[in-house]
């Protein structure tokens, strides 16, 4: 394929553009990505917590089924982008840790339990364990009435998932060029800093930019940026399950350390990490006896992309042909990544619709922030 031309282009090398390029590849189609950054992930899919957590199985609707079936096929996919990639993503299936803090949340966890029977069917449970389970990793002083496990929940280290979409990519045949600032986007047409690209279909997935990069075409700007900060701390627990606690979640990787996080900053002062992260670090040490201690290996901060309907944003857009987006991957991205990246290629290549309407573009308009 020629350097300016593509059956599709999509624009943000994160986890909503690479997983809708490895989809559009497995049909068939040549596949331009462009990314502004100098790696892939360069944005909030480059950092470090990973979790895959359901919705809570309750007042259950097309969302959370959407999300559910989303998790459920996640981990043949992985496989798959490893075994392609020769790189690991550090996926695991591991369940997550919640606990609890009185009576009342113990029932309704206990009402959840049924609620779990019911939606998630023989594909995942849910139960309540006593409160000195892992004593090691949640302390039980922190779950007074007990611990809610479920085996629906995972996790994977988001950079590297990117990186091994990326290998998986190139090694099938596309193109992804980095370092190339997109500008301008209309039907059948990319205008970058080096000059047009040119495909009949166009994926919008470039996080926060992205949002911009729509508003010619729908009137507004229809997301913005939440901050999150989060660190990797020096302990090694292999594939113990997640905890989620204090609004924070502990994450033990598969390679190594433990991330805490993250923040969900909608107002903020820089890009980088501050003392709300110092913050962060303290609540997840209370929480966790292995990690009081632990050193603090890395910092990260970065800049979330959010839809004003806090739903993501996906599908045609509005009064441009051909353009499609893959915006607000705010919070869930990593664990419905793959699942947006096929139904999106079921609308661009047959016209088929098969997502929640609260994700589709029209759902956002006129929300504000």
């Amino acid at each position: 394929m020629a350097g300016d031309k593509a059956d599709i282009i999509v624009v943000g090398a994160g986890v909503f553009g690479l997983w809708t390029a490895r989809a559009a590849l497995a049909r068939g189609l040549r596949v331009l990505v462009l990314e502004a950054g100098p790696t892939v992930a360069h944005g909030a899919s480059g950092g470090i917590v990973g979790a895959l957590a359901p919705h809570m199985p309750e007042r259950w609707g097309e969302k959370k089924q959407f999300q559910f079936e989303a998790l459920t096929a996640l981990a043949p996919a992985i496989a798959a982008v490893e075994a392609e990639s020769g790189l690991s993503t550090g996926y695991h299936r591991t369940g997550r840790l919640v606990p609890l803090l009185d009576d009342a949340a113990r029932d309704r966890a206990q009402s959840r339990i049924g609620d779990a029977r019911e939606n998630w069917g023989n594909a995942a449970q849910m139960q309540i364990l006593p409160s000195d389970a892992y004593p090691e990793w949640l302390d039980a002083s922190a779950a007074p009435a007990g611990i809610v496990h479920d085996t629906l929940t995972g996790r994977l280290h988001p950079s590297a998932t990117c990186h091994a979409l990326a290998e998986a990519i190139r090694r099938a045949g596309g193109i992804i060029e980095t370092d190339c600032e997109v500008l301008d986007v209309q039907s059948g047409r990319v205008k970058t800093a080096r000059g047009d690209r040119f495909a009949d279909a166009i994926v919008l997935a470039a996080g926060v930019r992205g949002f911009d990069l729509l508003a010619p075409h729908v009137g507004e700007v229809t997301g913005r940026a939440e901050k999150g900060q989060a660190a990797l701390l020096d302990a090694d627990l292999g594939d113990i399950p997640l905890i989620y606690a204090d609004g924070l979640y502990l994450i033990a990787h598969k390679h190594g350390g433990v991330a805490v996080g993250a923040t969900s900053e909608r107002q903020f002062d820089g890009v980088g990490t501050d003392a709300l992260l110092d913050d962060v670090i303290a609540r997840a040490r209370a929480v966790s006896p292995r990690i009081a201690q632990a050193p603090v290996l890395a910092r990260w901060a970065g800049l979330r992309p959010r839809a004003n309907g806090r739903d993501p944003m996906l599908g045609a857009v509005p009064n441009a042909a051909g353009v499609f987006a893959a915006l607000g991957a705010f919070k869930i991205g990593f664990g419905i990544g793959q699942k947006v990246g096929e139904v999106l290629l079921d609308e661009i290549t047959n016209g088929t619709v098969n997502m929640p309407d609260s994700f589709r573009v029209a759902a956002h308009l006129g929300r504000g922030k």
